[in-house]
Order: structure tokens, then sequence, then C-alpha cells
């Protein structure tokens, strides 16, 4: 990879298609009931159409990014947005329940294929400062996700379900943006050299590999204690203390404003104090502040679960950096891997709570999250990393320019 500076504008750029993307991955739980209705669609099928959008958009990016990593797939900066807002935009169309379940896996597939090649493309503007460029690059999906549902609930309030089409004119411009800057993006960027398979080389990409999964398994720990609180904070206020739904949606709103300001605060502090030391600090002080969410009331618990995002979420951008760093040769693999698999495998811990709230009651579910925090403190401590200064330290030792111990991580 040629050595290139922090480059602001293009990075605002592709966070701009982020926010594109996931504005219709965002929109689509609120538009699903106004489907259901227009359709006659039973729970059952309205749950299919959510777990089609799961599982395309989510579960097999690292299969994108593998196709990624073969070859160029730049086009995936334009195709994967337009994919993603033509699919949802004409939900409103089809009188089949077929039709539209296609229609989601298209929107699904869209998404999946761009944050890949996004983060890989991003990862070259990050110059030295690489968690701060990425969290620049994901903070535009965190805007998608909140600007999704506002924009469908206002455009199917004011101008009817019918109109739903309407949505698609933001990929479209955002292709024409892109394509005033598409020759600084794609410019050719020579890979990383290759080293020889040595035993050294060999042992490198072990720990690497081991590295890798123990930061999967914290990014799916992180993403479980976020869609656990999203999820669940809502049934404890409404349906077991019988509260005002709109106070549950400003607790939840709360605990995601300050993931986003976690996102681009969080970053520069990384970069300067080290990766690995920042994610295992945000898992410790997450395990002594999520306890205090069964404690507060009134403000205080708006000004807990704030500072409880702002911590936790803060590390997403970071541990993408990780993993791209952990590997190098297959950036479109590790983004996969961090933003896709990853989480949407913490995703499937709803299911699990919802298994613990059948049998233990909806609090003894929300507060059995606590224990995750001190589990992804325990894995952040054994990933090994960084792992270059090391490698170079074996390879001079086997060519028997250096004597000395390679460093301790």
């Amino acid at each position: 990879m040629s050595a290139r500076k922090f480059n602001l504008q293009i990075l605002l750029i592709l966070s701009l298609g982020h926010t594109v993307t996931d504005i219709f991955q965002g929109a689509l739980p609120t538009v699903l009931p106004f489907l259901k209705e227009r359709l006659c669609l039973s729970y059952a099928m309205a749950g299919m159409i959510l777990m089609a959008a799961n599982i395309t958009s989510s579960m097999i990016q690292p299969i994108f990014g593998f196709f990624s990593d073969k070859k160029k797939m730049a086009l995936f900066l334009i195709l994967g947005p337009i994919a993603a807002g033509l699919g949802f935009s004409h939900l409103s169309i089809p009188s089949g329940y077929f039709s539209v379940l296609m229609l989601v896996i298209v929107s699904g597939f869209g998404v999946a294929s761009f944050h890949p090649e996004g983060y890989k493309t991003a990862s070259f503007f990050t110059g030295a400062r690489k968690a701060t460029g990425m969290a620049v690059f994901s903070v535009g999906g965190n805007l998608g996700f909140a600007l999704g549902p506002v924009i469908a609930v206002y455009l199917i309030m004011y101008l009817g379900l019918a109109n739903l089409p309407l949505m698609s004119i933001l990929p479209i411009a955002y292709g024409g943006v892109l394509m005033i800057f598409w020759k600084d993006i794609t410019a050719p960027l020579t890979a990383p050299a290759r080293s020889a398979e040595s035993k050294a080389g060999r042992r490198l990409k072990k720990k690497a590999l081991i590295s890798l999964s123990m930061v999967v398994a914290v990014v799916v720990i992180r993403t479980s204690i976020q869609m656990g609180l999203m999820s669940y904070i809502p049934f404890y206020y409404i349906d077991y203390l019988k509260g005002d739904p709109l106070y549950a949606g400003k607790l939840v709103f709360a605990l995601l404003l300050g993931g986003a300001i976690g996102t681009l605060s969080g970053a520069p502090i990384a970069d300067r104090w080290g990766h690995k030391r920042f994610v295992a600090a945000s898992m410790l002080l997450s395990a002594f502040v999520l306890p205090l969410v069964f404690l507060v009331q009134g403000g205080w618990l708006f000004v807990v679960l704030g500072l409880l995002g702002l911590i936790s979420i803060s590390t997403f951008p970071v541990t993408i950096v990780m993993g791209q760093q952990l590997l190098p040769h297959h950036l479109g693999i590790a983004s996969g891997l961090m933003v896709g698999f990853a989480i949407g495998a913490g995703g499937l811990w709803v299911t699990i709570l919802g298994l613990i709230a059948d049998r233990f009651g909806v609090p003894v579910a929300l507060e059995s999250i606590m224990i995750l925090p001190v589990i992804g403190f325990c894995v952040s401590l054994a990933i090994h990393y960084p792992l270059k200064d090391e490698g170079a330290a074996l390879a001079l030792h086997e060519t028997g320019k250096c004597t000395g111990r390679a460093n301790d991580y």
C-alpha cells in the first residue's frame, strides 16, 4: 500500500456514500408496518423480511470482501448505494409478498457490497491517523441509520407510500458526486509487498489469525450490549413498567447519540494511546457504567445511557482498523468480518435475551447484559496486537541481522 496522507475531503465523500447506503438499511423497520398493512402480511412474514435483510446486508459481507481483495471492485462504491436505494424505494410497487422479499434482498446485497469496499478504500486515505480517518467514514453510517426512519416516515405521511420511489434520488445523486472525484478515489495503489513464507512468517500469520478471531469476538460482544439495550429498554419501560413509549424511545436515542459522539471523539484518543489499550479500557469502563442503568432514574438515566453509548460504541472504527492491520493483504475480508459478520452475529444475542425473558422475566434479561463487558475486557487483554514490529524482529533474527529478543506484546 503506498503511503498516503490523511485526506479529509475524500473521507467525507466516502462517508456521504455510507450515509446514503445506511439510510435504506435504517428505514426498513419503519416502513415494514405500512407494507404489512398494505399486503396483509402476518408477523411471521414480516419477520422473514427483516431476517432476509439482516442476512443479505450483514452476514455475507465477508464474501463481498473476498472478491474486493481479489480484484478492483471500486464500482461497488456506486453500485452498492444504487442497489440499496432502488431495492428499498420500490417496495411500495409490488402487490405480492415474494416480489417484496426479492427487492429487500437486492437492497441487502447493495448494502453488503458497499461496506467492505468502502472501508477498504477509506483506509487508503487515513494516513497515520487510522482510527480518526475510519471514524469520519463510520459516522456517516450512524447518520444514515438516524436519518432513514425520519425521511421514510415524513415522505409516507405527507406524500403517501406510493411515492416511496422518490428516495431513489439519493443514491443516484451520490453517484454523480462520486464520479466527480472518481479519479482521485480510485488512484492506483501499490499492494503491500508479500514476504516469503518463512517459519517466522507462518508463526506471525497464525498469531494474526488468532488475534483477529479475538477482535471479532470483542465486536460481537460490543454489538450484543448495544442491540440488547436497544431492544430490551423499550420492553422494560413499556411492557414491564407500563411506562410512556416516547420515554423509552428517548432513552434509546440517548444511547445512540452518545455512540455517535464517541465514534468521532474516541478515535483520535485511540490513535495516540494505542488501539488495543483503548478497546480494553472501553470494555472495562462499560463494565462499571452499565450497572448504573439499573440504579439511577430521571435525567440521570439519560446521562448514564449517553455515557455508556459514548464509551462502548466509540471502539467501532478502532476495531475495524485493528482487523485491517491484522489482515493487511485482505482489507476487504477484514472489513466485512468487522462490520458485517461480527455485527450480524452480535444481533443474535437478542434472540438469547428473548429466551431469558420468557423464562425469567424482562428485568433478568436486561440485567444479564452486565456480564458481557467483563467477558469483553478479558478477551481484549489476550489480543496480540500490533504484530508488525515483532514480524520485523523475527525476520531480522532469521537472517542473522538481529540477535536480540523480539518485543513482547
